[in-house]
């Protein structure tokens, strides 16, 4: 091989995709593939001994728009040097303390957004700025103002570069795309597209925060450990992520390390990795850097759980709702330890949105258990084609319902694929926990024993399982035992496995504590239902139209007819000569409680909580700023308690 050629052909692939990302914000390859070819390249320039001049492997990072104002950092911020394994972890550790004795170590987050620094004089927001190629970066002070977060005063007075990371929150990308024109691929370029628009309006619709973790100067001040130095940022009022850890030992850093690769799909964030800083930073200046990183900190980085792969072709599945949902099925790719073969692509405005065709070159992403995402095109090619929208249901061929971005089947109680996805889901472990019960096995339950609600499956016998093919006496006599031991639900399990739209596993629960048996919920009204935590007017609506439905009513009482008798939960309730056996509104702000929060403490004495106050109410909790139920309580004289007294009687 030509290693010369090589590491030009390298240059001008890394120098495309970096063009692409950086200045248009629109990545066409996925992080793991880039390091991959950035890695080649910088082994074939230590083995060759040569640098060209547009080498990216001499620069730092991202690349000046024409479109902003150059501003030359005070001091550079550099890159940081990375490791993929526990072996080249433990090396640089082994090296640090070999040479300076045994030391601790600060582990961080690696976020996934936007380097920026900050400038403040005289406790002042004087200007902002992107990290750029570490010398030079994009002023960008309008935009970073939209971020609320930020202080715009501080209590040091002298002059002060703070650094961090800018970023979205996951679940506030998620609503931004559900409305979006051009959904955003994923939360780091929806940061670093927000930050690098010259429009400040556009930054503020995106609803950025930033996490501090750095101080690259500072005036008239010093910190002898990075502990102190993050004291100093809280202190003065700047937004710190709420973890970090102080280490010395190999084994703990690297358990650590581990149970945040487990832990990190439960982040509302999106990081890659954590950062290993030495906590000495005295001992920092010693120790010095590199040309392009310091030699004090690492980056371990997390396996990547987003590729780019080829879309082949879309089918289309039906749920148990009748909503039709494209499934993409890609050229296989290895991601987050598994092999990924098909992708979500939500509904047809997703396609849309996103823009997506069959042949195109598309970001895949999987996070652990959740099913494999397409976000968005990264290329198009000539072969490209658009993907049709369906007209009719491709289980029953029934005439397909549009409803803003969805499509859905209307046959609801005659479609093959919703009737075997409910009862599928009603045998599922934390529904109703039927063993032995698969996709396949309902299809063939529905096809060949008319298995066609989840009461047939208790009308089903062993001398019916027999006459099937693969059941055997053993399998069929514990397949009928599980499904009558199934007839003793937990009231929980028993709402989940009833699959009411929108109702998953933890609002089954705080449904079934709240109203305490079946009746109750099933005559519960929209603004009872609203009440519950976390339940918001959509799916308290699907709750209430759900037990109007005659037929789902009739299948409840068919269940009941069988024999199904609901576990509830024994509930010892405590006494409050207050509250207990009372109807109570809450109204206005509390200062002391969340509204769930003290919704369930007065459901443990008893009360009934609802959102309307009228002529049964016996009770009215006032916070500030109260309006209407405030004024009708006064006009029907129930009974107003405000929040000094409420405190008063929960002691």
């Amino acid at each position: 091989m030509d290693k010369i050629k090589r590491i030009k052909e390298l240059i001008q692939i890394i120098n495309k995709h970096n063009y692409n990302y950086y200045v248009l914000d629109n990545p066409t390859i996925a992080d793991r593939e880039y390091d991959k070819i950035y890695d080649e390249l910088v082994s074939l320039e230590r083995d060759t001994g040569v640098v060209l001049p547009d080498s990216p492997t001499l620069k730092v990072g991202d690349v000046v728009l024409e479109g902003f104002k150059k501003h030359t950092h005070i001091s550079r911020l550099y890159s940081l040097d990375k490791c993929n394994t526990f072996e080249e972890l433990k090396l640089w550790i082994d090296g640090i303390n070999k040479q300076y004795g045994e030391q601790e170590f600060t582990l961080e987050y690696k976020f996934d957004g936007l380097q920026m620094t900050v400038i403040y004089e005289n406790g002042k927001l004087l200007k902002a700025a992107t990290r750029g190629n570490g010398f030079v970066g994009e002023e960008v002070t309008n935009q970073v103002l939209t971020i609320k977060s930020i202080p715009l005063f501080i209590n040091f007075k002298g002059k002060l570069v703070v650094q961090g990371e800018a970023m979205i929150r996951l679940s506030v990308l998620e609503e931004y795309n559900k409305t979006a024109l051009e959904p955003l691929k994923n939360a780091r370029n929806a940061a670093a597209g927000a930050i690098r628009n010259l429009d400040p309006r556009v930054t503020g619709s995106r609803n950025l925060d930033m996490f501090f973790y750095g101080v690259p100067y500072i005036e008239g001040k010093t910190f002898s450990t990075q502990t102190e130095l993050m004291q100093f940022l809280v202190d003065n009022g700047f937004p710190v992520y709420n973890y970090s850890k102080l280490l010395n030992n190999f084994d703990d850093i690297k358990t650590e390390i581990q149970k945040i690769d487990i832990e990190k799909k439960n982040l509302d964030i999106l990081i890659d990795g954590t950062v290993l800083k030495l906590n000495n930073i005295e001992l920092r200046n010693d120790i010095g850097y590199t040309s392009k990183f310091p030699k004090w900190a690492v980056a371990f980085k997390f396996e990547a759980q987003e590729l780019t792969t080829k879309l082949i072709d879309v089918v289309w599945q039906v749920g148990r709702t009748g909503k039709i949902t494209p499934i993409g099925l890609v050229e296989p790719i290895e991601l987050a330890g598994a092999t990924v073969k098909r992708a979500t692509l939500n509904n047809y405005g997703d396609i849309q949105r996103k823009k997506v065709q069959i042949n195109a070159n598309v970001f895949v992403r999987r996070s652990n258990e959740v099913i494999p995402e397409i976000l968005g095109v990264a290329s198009f090619n000539d072969s490209c084609y658009p993907i049709l929208k369906p007209t009719n249901c491709p289980s029953c061929g029934a005439n397909l319902v549009e409803d803003g971005a969805n499509l859905f089947c209307p046959n609801y109680y005659g479609c093959p694929e919703q009737i075997e996805d409910r009862i599928t889901h009603y045998c599922s472990r934390n529904a109703m926990n039927i063993e032995g019960i698969s996709e396949k096995t309902v299809a063939v339950l529905r096809t060949n024993l008319n298995v066609h609600t989840v009461a047939d499956l208790y009308k089903i016998t062993v001398a019916d399982l027999l006459n099937l093919e693969s059941f055997k006496d053993k399998k069929s006599l514990n397949l009928i035992n599980s499904i009558e031991k199934s007839k003793n639900p937990n009231f929980s399990n028993f709402i989940y496995a009833l699959g009411i739209n929108g109702v998953g596993e933890k609002t089954a629960k705080d449904l079934a504590k709240h109203f305490g048996t079946i009746e109750n919920l099933m005559s519960a009204t929209v603004e009872d239902l609203i009440v519950v935590n976390d339940i918001g007017e959509v799916i308290a609506n699907n709750i209430y139209e759900f037990f109007r439905d005659e037929k789902q009513l009739n299948l409840i009482n068919q269940l009941f007819n069988i024999g199904l008798i609901i576990n509830y939960p024994i509930q010892t309730l405590k006494t409050n000569q207050a509250f207990t056996n009372k109807i109570i509104v809450l109204t206005g702000d509390l200062k002391n409680y969340k509204r769930s929060e003290l919704t369930t403490i007065l459901e443990g004495f008893g009360a009934k909580v609802t959102s309307s106050v009228s002529s049964k109410t016996d009770l009215v909790i006032v916070g500030e700023n109260a309006g209407s139920k405030f004024n009708k309580a006064q006009s029907l004289g129930i009974k107003i308690m405000y929040e000094d007294e409420l405190i008063n009687c929960l002691k």
